[in-house]
Protein backbone atom coordinates (compact mmCIF):
# COMPACT_ATOMS: atom_id res chain seq x y z
CA UNK A 1 0.00 0.00 0.00
CA UNK A 2 2.77 2.69 0.81
CA UNK A 3 4.74 1.60 -2.75
CA UNK A 4 1.24 2.41 -4.27
CA UNK A 5 0.98 5.71 -2.31
CA UNK A 6 4.18 6.31 -3.49
CA UNK A 7 3.79 6.03 -6.50
CA UNK A 8 0.80 8.13 -6.99
CA UNK A 9 2.41 10.98 -5.35
CA UNK A 10 5.51 10.63 -7.93
CA UNK A 11 2.74 10.46 -10.78
CA UNK A 12 1.22 13.88 -9.70
CA UNK A 13 4.29 15.44 -9.17
CA UNK A 14 6.03 14.71 -12.49
CA UNK A 15 2.63 15.29 -14.13
CA UNK A 16 2.27 18.75 -12.91
CA UNK A 17 3.21 19.99 -16.32
CA UNK A 18 0.52 18.01 -17.87
CA UNK A 19 -2.50 18.93 -15.78
CA UNK A 20 -1.88 22.42 -17.52
CA UNK A 21 -1.20 21.20 -21.38
CA UNK A 22 -5.03 19.97 -21.05
CA UNK A 23 -6.08 23.28 -21.32
CA UNK A 24 -3.88 24.02 -25.14
CA UNK A 25 -0.50 24.36 -23.12
CA UNK A 26 2.06 22.78 -24.92
CA UNK A 27 5.88 22.67 -23.60
CA UNK A 28 8.39 24.86 -24.93
CA UNK A 29 11.68 23.24 -26.34
CA UNK A 30 14.36 24.13 -24.44
CA UNK A 31 17.51 25.60 -26.56
CA UNK A 32 19.60 22.78 -26.04
CA UNK A 33 22.61 24.11 -27.67
CA UNK A 34 23.47 26.03 -24.38
CA UNK A 35 24.72 22.29 -22.79
CA UNK A 36 27.76 22.99 -25.11
CA UNK A 37 28.11 26.98 -24.33
CA UNK A 38 30.40 27.09 -21.03
CA UNK A 39 29.50 30.94 -20.75
CA UNK A 40 25.71 29.82 -20.40
CA UNK A 41 26.48 26.95 -18.02
CA UNK A 42 28.77 29.74 -16.07
CA UNK A 43 25.82 32.12 -16.03
CA UNK A 44 23.45 29.42 -14.94
CA UNK A 45 25.38 28.53 -12.26
CA UNK A 46 24.84 32.20 -10.93
CA UNK A 47 21.89 32.20 -11.26
CA UNK A 48 21.33 28.78 -9.55
CA UNK A 49 23.51 30.36 -6.43
CA UNK A 50 21.72 33.50 -6.36
CA UNK A 51 18.14 32.79 -6.72
CA UNK A 52 17.47 28.41 -6.02
CA UNK A 53 20.25 27.78 -3.25
CA UNK A 54 18.69 29.71 -0.71
CA UNK A 55 15.77 27.41 -0.25
CA UNK A 56 16.86 24.17 -2.71
CA UNK A 57 19.88 22.27 -2.04
CA UNK A 58 21.79 19.98 -4.68
CA UNK A 59 23.52 17.86 -2.06
CA UNK A 60 24.46 15.36 -4.76
CA UNK A 61 26.79 18.06 -5.98
CA UNK A 62 30.19 19.26 -4.99
CA UNK A 63 31.53 23.18 -6.01
CA UNK A 64 34.23 21.89 -7.31
CA UNK A 65 32.44 20.04 -9.68
CA UNK A 66 32.47 23.31 -11.58
CA UNK A 67 35.82 22.94 -12.71
CA UNK A 68 34.16 21.31 -15.41
CA UNK A 69 32.74 24.69 -16.27
CA UNK A 70 35.84 26.33 -16.91
CA UNK A 71 35.97 27.88 -13.40
CA UNK A 72 38.74 28.04 -10.61
CA UNK A 73 38.64 27.12 -6.95
CA UNK A 74 39.04 30.65 -6.70
CA UNK A 75 36.44 32.14 -8.90
CA UNK A 76 33.86 29.03 -7.33
CA UNK A 77 35.18 30.82 -3.68
CA UNK A 78 34.54 34.27 -4.19
CA UNK A 79 31.23 33.83 -6.58
CA UNK A 80 29.46 30.42 -5.88
CA UNK A 81 30.15 29.62 -2.66
CA UNK A 82 27.70 31.52 0.11
CA UNK A 83 26.88 28.94 3.01
CA UNK A 84 29.98 26.90 2.65
CA UNK A 85 33.67 27.19 3.62
CA UNK A 86 35.29 24.50 1.30
CA UNK A 87 35.12 23.90 -2.54
CA UNK A 88 34.89 19.95 -1.56
CA UNK A 89 31.34 20.70 0.11
CA UNK A 90 28.49 19.61 -1.22
CA UNK A 91 25.69 22.48 -2.54
CA UNK A 92 23.44 21.51 0.87
CA UNK A 93 21.46 24.68 2.04
CA UNK A 94 20.64 26.17 5.52
CA UNK A 95 16.82 25.86 5.29
CA UNK A 96 15.54 23.75 7.82
CA UNK A 97 13.38 21.38 5.98
CA UNK A 98 10.82 21.76 8.67
CA UNK A 99 10.43 25.54 8.44
CA UNK A 100 10.31 24.90 4.89
CA UNK A 101 7.47 22.58 5.17
CA UNK A 102 5.95 25.17 7.48
CA UNK A 103 6.27 28.23 5.07
CA UNK A 104 5.35 26.49 1.78
CA UNK A 105 3.40 23.65 2.51
CA UNK A 106 6.03 21.20 1.58
CA UNK A 107 9.60 21.19 1.66
CA UNK A 108 11.52 22.68 -1.08
CA UNK A 109 12.79 19.69 -2.93
CA UNK A 110 16.59 19.06 -3.75
CA UNK A 111 17.37 19.79 -7.42
CA UNK A 112 20.41 17.73 -8.25
CA UNK A 113 18.68 15.48 -10.50
CA UNK A 114 15.51 17.90 -10.75
CA UNK A 115 15.69 18.21 -14.58
CA UNK A 116 16.08 14.14 -14.91
CA UNK A 117 12.95 13.64 -13.00
CA UNK A 118 10.41 15.60 -14.38
CA UNK A 119 10.14 14.32 -18.11
CA UNK A 120 6.85 13.81 -19.66
CA UNK A 121 5.79 14.89 -22.96
CA UNK A 122 9.04 16.20 -23.81
CA UNK A 123 12.52 16.72 -21.83
CA UNK A 124 12.89 17.32 -18.49
CA UNK A 125 14.63 20.48 -19.18
CA UNK A 126 11.72 21.27 -21.35
CA UNK A 127 9.30 21.40 -18.53
CA UNK A 128 11.61 23.33 -16.40
CA UNK A 129 12.69 26.22 -19.34
CA UNK A 130 8.34 26.09 -19.59
CA UNK A 131 7.51 26.49 -15.98
CA UNK A 132 10.37 29.06 -14.73
CA UNK A 133 8.38 31.64 -17.95
CA UNK A 134 5.10 30.61 -16.97
CA UNK A 135 4.22 32.36 -13.75
CA UNK A 136 1.68 35.06 -13.24
CA UNK A 137 0.02 37.19 -10.94
CA UNK A 138 -2.99 34.99 -8.85
CA UNK A 139 -4.11 37.04 -5.78
CA UNK A 140 -6.25 33.94 -4.50
CA UNK A 141 -3.30 32.22 -4.05
CA UNK A 142 -1.56 31.99 -0.53
CA UNK A 143 2.12 33.64 -2.35
CA UNK A 144 -0.09 35.85 -5.06
CA UNK A 145 1.38 33.77 -7.98
CA UNK A 146 0.21 31.17 -9.79
CA UNK A 147 1.98 28.93 -12.57
CA UNK A 148 0.19 27.80 -15.76
CA UNK A 149 2.37 24.64 -16.08
CA UNK A 150 2.06 23.87 -12.94
CA UNK A 151 -1.29 25.07 -11.52
CA UNK A 152 -1.63 26.04 -7.71
CA UNK A 153 1.96 25.55 -7.49
CA UNK A 154 3.38 26.16 -3.71
CA UNK A 155 6.76 27.77 -4.75
CA UNK A 156 6.57 31.45 -5.58
CA UNK A 157 8.24 33.15 -8.92
CA UNK A 158 11.73 34.04 -6.95
CA UNK A 159 12.85 35.63 -10.81
CA UNK A 160 10.14 38.13 -10.64
CA UNK A 161 12.19 40.85 -10.44
CA UNK A 162 14.13 39.61 -13.46
CA UNK A 163 11.12 38.76 -15.35
CA UNK A 164 8.39 41.46 -14.19
CA UNK A 165 5.35 40.62 -13.16
CA UNK A 166 2.63 39.37 -15.72
CA UNK A 167 -0.95 37.99 -15.68
CA UNK A 168 -2.67 35.13 -17.88
CA UNK A 169 -5.45 36.23 -19.61
CA UNK A 170 -7.91 33.25 -20.27
CA UNK A 171 -11.13 33.05 -22.58
CA UNK A 172 -14.08 30.88 -22.25
CA UNK A 173 -15.01 27.84 -24.84
CA UNK A 174 -17.03 25.33 -25.33
CA UNK A 175 -15.96 21.89 -23.28
CA UNK A 176 -14.91 19.61 -25.86
CA UNK A 177 -16.50 16.67 -23.95
CA UNK A 178 -19.48 18.85 -22.76
CA UNK A 179 -20.69 21.46 -25.44
CA UNK A 180 -23.29 22.78 -23.01
CA UNK A 181 -20.89 23.88 -20.57
CA UNK A 182 -17.66 26.25 -21.04
CA UNK A 183 -14.33 25.95 -19.39
CA UNK A 184 -11.47 28.74 -19.50
CA UNK A 185 -8.95 28.12 -21.46
CA UNK A 186 -5.15 30.41 -21.22
CA UNK A 187 -4.76 32.86 -24.08
CA UNK A 188 -1.99 34.64 -23.60
CA UNK A 189 0.57 36.30 -21.10
CA UNK A 190 -0.43 40.09 -20.65
CA UNK A 191 2.69 42.43 -18.74
CA UNK A 192 1.94 44.30 -16.12
CA UNK A 193 5.48 45.44 -14.67
CA UNK A 194 8.29 44.81 -16.28
CA UNK A 195 11.65 43.41 -15.22
CA UNK A 196 15.52 44.41 -15.44
CA UNK A 197 15.49 41.64 -18.09
CA UNK A 198 13.46 41.87 -21.33
CA UNK A 199 11.54 39.59 -22.16
CA UNK A 200 14.43 37.52 -24.38
CA UNK A 201 16.64 38.08 -22.44
CA UNK A 202 14.93 36.74 -19.40
CA UNK A 203 14.32 33.89 -21.79
CA UNK A 204 17.96 33.56 -22.33
CA UNK A 205 18.62 33.70 -18.39
CA UNK A 206 16.22 30.87 -18.16
CA UNK A 207 17.59 28.91 -20.71
CA UNK A 208 21.30 29.40 -18.90
CA UNK A 209 20.18 28.26 -15.93
CA UNK A 210 17.86 24.88 -17.10
CA UNK A 211 21.10 24.22 -18.48
CA UNK A 212 23.15 24.30 -15.40
CA UNK A 213 20.27 21.95 -13.90
CA UNK A 214 20.77 19.91 -16.57
CA UNK A 215 24.13 19.89 -16.08
CA UNK A 216 24.04 19.03 -12.63
CA UNK A 217 22.00 15.55 -13.23
CA UNK A 218 24.93 14.40 -14.73
CA UNK A 219 28.25 16.77 -15.15
CA UNK A 220 29.84 13.83 -17.10
CA UNK A 221 27.51 14.15 -19.65
CA UNK A 222 29.76 16.02 -22.42
CA UNK A 223 32.41 13.38 -21.55
CA UNK A 224 30.50 10.48 -22.48
CA UNK A 225 28.79 11.98 -25.42
CA UNK A 226 32.37 13.02 -27.05
CA UNK A 227 33.72 9.55 -25.57
CA UNK A 228 30.89 7.75 -27.17
CA UNK A 229 31.77 9.47 -30.32
CA UNK A 230 35.15 7.47 -30.54
CA UNK A 231 34.11 4.29 -29.34
CA UNK A 232 31.77 4.41 -32.42
CA UNK A 233 34.14 5.55 -34.66
CA UNK A 234 36.71 2.99 -33.44
CA UNK A 235 33.77 0.07 -33.69
CA UNK A 236 33.43 1.19 -37.13
CA UNK A 237 37.08 0.75 -38.45
CA UNK A 238 37.29 -2.32 -36.57
CA UNK A 239 34.23 -3.62 -38.28
CA UNK A 240 35.95 -3.22 -41.46
CA UNK A 241 39.26 -5.19 -40.42
CA UNK A 242 37.24 -7.59 -38.99
CA UNK A 243 35.00 -8.51 -41.92
CA UNK A 244 38.17 -7.90 -44.56
CA UNK A 245 40.20 -10.71 -42.16
CA UNK A 246 36.99 -13.21 -42.38
CA UNK A 247 37.42 -12.74 -46.10
CA UNK A 248 40.83 -13.50 -45.81
CA UNK A 249 40.15 -16.61 -43.84
CA UNK A 250 37.57 -18.29 -45.64
CA UNK A 251 38.53 -17.59 -49.37
CA UNK A 252 40.50 -20.86 -49.36
CA UNK A 253 38.18 -22.71 -47.61
CA UNK A 254 34.77 -24.62 -49.32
Amino acid sequence: MKKLIAGWMAALCLAGGAIASEGGMQWDKFPTERMTDMASLQNGAKLFVNYCLNCHGASFVRYNRMRDLGLTDEQIKDNLMFPAEKVGETMRVALDPKQGKQWFGAAPPDLSVIARSRAGQGSGADYLYTYLRSYYRDESTATGWNNLAFPSVAMPHVLWELQGQQRAVFEEVADPHDHEKKVHRFKAFEQVTPGKLTTAEYNQAVADLVAFLQWMGEPAQGQRVRLGVWVLIFLAVFTVFAWRLNAAYWKDVK
